[in-house]
């Protein structure tokens, strides 16, 4: 029997002062990086308002590079999209497609269209990985920067490991191969390696945007529309929030963890030397980043990793609750084993503001916020249920919240106004600010569902990806 002394009204209290405390903790460092992020890419812009990338084009200096695309069951658009690689506006590079053990026939339509023959190769192999069966390479001139590898299947991140034992180039480009490249994207990945002073650059990333619903033609984005549909809308939205107020943060601050898996530049040889991609892990694009970076702070060497906040990749964004959950579970897979890998970093001043602060960060507001949110809800329910819950308090809390995610979500569609300004009707922007004011109460309470399943899946063991079935690109009537 409970002390008839104790007033349980006061944990109601308490619990609401934690869940205010740390909603404003989270409030308080999505402000911090917004501010960061807004002083970034004014500095971003003006340093590149006079830079004439044609110039690099003919320089000598140039950084060649090896574009690595793996491949799986991907017959139906294969021969388009590597024509779309091919056709990059960049002089000094190879693309290297590896099909990963595909059951189409994404090798026949391959060799037929780019009439591919056996290469004589010596394969070496710097990084395991499953089988190789061939390379091949075109007897067409017009195809000579590409490379085709088959492969036993063995999963993205060994597809991506034969990539770097075969690039002949210093730094890789891995990106998914039906992702739409704008045509100076590799020109504008490029530069940060160029300018490198001092500090060694060992990775660059670029902003991703949602391409659902605009025209693409022949491997070319040429008309760009906010999704009819309200799910892969919000995501637009919250790519927008992601990349232009976080990630250009974590750049000034030094301190990103993730470059996104469909677009992003690595120096080969420390992700060779960092063991390449780990195989065992889902999130094998964040684990890389984080794996490298550890590689160069425990050698003590000077390196820095980029950003580049131009939209440079295009990709198809789930339309269905069921595919987003199963992207959305599986990426909170990917964060938890990254920080379980890397856990010695967690608070460790050794491996300085990676350890103070971005992984910490990572841990709290990442990997915790959708269990704490979660719990949230259930003690929540039972203060309901007992008849304990200040309704006053609870829900002038609910719209402080409710209020802050709106007025983030229109901060990022400014910022996007005035900087690229890539949705140009006015009904486009009056479509994001319907966006902006059904995700707190669509769309977030899936991405937490998503993330439980995600916990749950790890703690069952699961490894695989699942199946990421894409509608494919709108091409013009």
């Amino acid at each position: 029997m409970p002390d008839p002394g104790f007033d349980i009204s006061f944990l109601v209290h308490i619990y609401l002062i934690l869940i205010l405390a740390y909603a404003i903790m989270i409030m308080s460092s999505y402000l911090i990086l917004a501010y960061l992020s807004a002083r970034e890419l004014r500095e971003y812009l003006k340093r590149n308002s006079f830079v004439d990338y044609e110039v690099m084009l003919s320089s000598e200096y140039a950084p060649a590079m090896s574009l690595i695309a793996p491949a799986y069951n991907e017959a139906a658009t294969i021969k388009e999209n590597v024509r779309s690689l091919l056709s990059l506006n960049y002089s000094n590079y190879q693309v290297i497609v590896v099909n990963d053990g595909s059951k189409d026939d994404s090798m026949e339509v391959l060799i037929s269209n780019y009439d591919l023959i056996p290469a004589e190769f010596t394969y070496s192999e710097q990084i395991e990985t499953k089988k190789i069966k061939g390379v091949y390479v075109s007897r067409n001139a017009a195809f000579k920067k590409l490379v085709v590898v088959d492969k036993e299947n063995g999963g993205k991140a060994d597809a991506l490991n034969v990539g770097l034992n075969i690039a002949a180039n210093p730094y890789v480009v891995c990106i998914d191969v039906d992702c739409i490249l704008d045509k100076d994207s590799l020109l504008k990945l490029a530069k940060p390696f160029l300018e490198s002073h001092g500090k060694r650059v060992i990775a660059t990333g670029g902003v991703v945007r949602i391409a659902n619903q605009c025209v693409i033609v022949d491997g070319r984005l040429v008309e760009v529309h906010i999704p009819d549909k309200m799910l892969p809308r919000i995501q637009v939205l919250e790519y927008l929030r992601a990349f232009l107020l976080g990630r250009m943060a974590w750049e000034r601050l030094d301190g990103l963890l993730l470059i996104s898996g469909a677009f992003g530049a690595f120096d080969k040889e420390i992700a060779i030397l960092a063991g390449g991609y780990n195989t065992k892990t889902v999130g094998e694009d964040m684990e890389l980043v984080v794996r490298m970076r550890r590689y160069m702070l425990e050698n003590k060497q000077p390196y820095t990793v980029s950003y580049i906040p131009d939209p440079l990749c295009w990709t198809e964004a789930p339309e269905s609750a069921d595919i987003f959950k199963k992207q959305r579970s599986r990426w909170m897979r990917g964060t938890i084993e990254t920080l379980q890998i890397h856990r010695k970093m967690f608070m460790n001043p050794k491996y300085k503001l990676l350890g103070m602060v971005s992984v910490p960060y990572w841990t709290f507001f990442e990997f915790l916020a959708p269990f704490i949110e979660f719990a949230g809800i259930v003690i929540t329910i039972v203060f309901v249920v007992l008849g304990l819950l200040n309704w006053h308090h609870f829900l002038l809390l609910l719209l402080f919240v409710y209020c802050f995610a709106v007025t983030f979500s229109i901060l990022a569609l400014y910022t996007e106004e005035r900087t690229y300004h890539k949705y140009r009707k006015r009904t486009d922007f009056a479509k994001m600010i319907v966006a902006a004011l059904v995700e707190p109460i669509y769309f977030h309470p899936l991405t937490v569902l998503s993330a439980l399943k995600g916990y749950i899946e790890k703690i069952r063991g699961k490894k695989s990806w699942g199946e990421m079935t894409r509608k494919g690109f709108n091409k013009p009537s």
